[in-house]
């Protein structure tokens, strides 16, 4: 399906203006929409890559740059360097604040910067961020080639986070979790009225720590939802700018993606 693309952007959450990239078909009927979240990369041409392929599909997408208040800081290169600083770090302390913050002293004024919003900061980003998104899901549900609350979501690494949380926020007719981790408070999951699937990373041990207590209060609320775990695949395997990117993995969970979407929102 031929589709048209935009560089555009909507209101935030406070009313500032915040970069996105629209998608959809360039037929003139309506169709259903579907936001779609970046990694921790920030909005970058593989993730617009993605957006204009579910766009093929017959679907309105909307790729919000969730880091477009801090964009001279949160830059990809900047990211990308702060990050190699990170991943010198044991798994088992990335999440320590003292051992974050003796690796920070080392670290350029950047890097520094970028440390402090992902992680020092990352519950007060994540929280603006949840609250852009929902700016976003009224800008994308109010545009007039799509489908009034004919609305799924999806997101990969940090964004699958974010669309798992986004999901027991509004009702999202399906959510796509790739290897997020679980929505706080996990209780929260009761909330969940749409179709849910998540697909998983075989050895991505800190997110799949979360899948069994997932999996219990799913269960509990009796949700409607599938998960996939890839074995000897690695965190980010859809990604195929990254080491870890997986190709059967890949085109696997895209199938199922394509699939799932096209089931639930009519």
């Amino acid at each position: 399906m031929e589709i048209s693309t935009q560089e555009t952007q909507f209101k935030g959450s406070d009313g500032q203006a915040l970069d996105d990239f629209l998608a959809y078909p360039k037929d003139q009927e309506k169709h259903p929409g579907v936001i779609v979240i970046h990694e921790i990369w920030g909005l970058n041409d593989q993730i617009r890559g993605v957006a204009k392929r579910i766009a093929g599909e017959g679907f309105v997408t909307v790729a919000p740059q969730l880091f477009t208040r801090y964009k001279h800081v949160l830059t990809e290169r900047n990211i990308e360097s702060a990050m190699r600083r990170i991943w010198s770090i044991p798994p088992s302390k990335r999440n320590d604040q003292e051992t974050i913050k003796k690796a920070m002293e080392g670290m350029t004024e950047n890097e520094r910067k970028v440390v402090e919003l992902l992680f020092s900061q990352r519950q007060k980003l994540q929280e603006t961020m949840v609250k852009d998104l929902l700016a976003c899901k009224d800008f994308l549900n109010s545009f007039e080639r799509v489908k009034k609350d004919v609305l799924g979501v999806t997101g990969f690494c940090m964004g699958g986070g974010l669309a798992f949380q986004l999901a027991t926020i509004w009702p999202f007719k399906a959510t796509v979790v790739f290897y997020g981790s679980n929505p706080t408070p996990l209780e929260s999951i009761a909330n969940i009225s749409g179709e849910l699937m998540c697909l998983y990373a075989g050895e991505d041990e800190g997110i799949n720590a979360g899948i069994p207590i997932a999996v219990e209060a799913l269960l509990k609320h009796k949700k409607s939802f599938e998960i996939k775990v890839y074995k000897g695949a690695q965190h980010a395997f859809f990604n195929e700018t990254r080491p870890s990117y997986n190709e059967e993995a890949a085109k696997d969970a895209w199938e199922r993606l394509k699939s799932f979407f096209k089931r639930h929102l009519v």
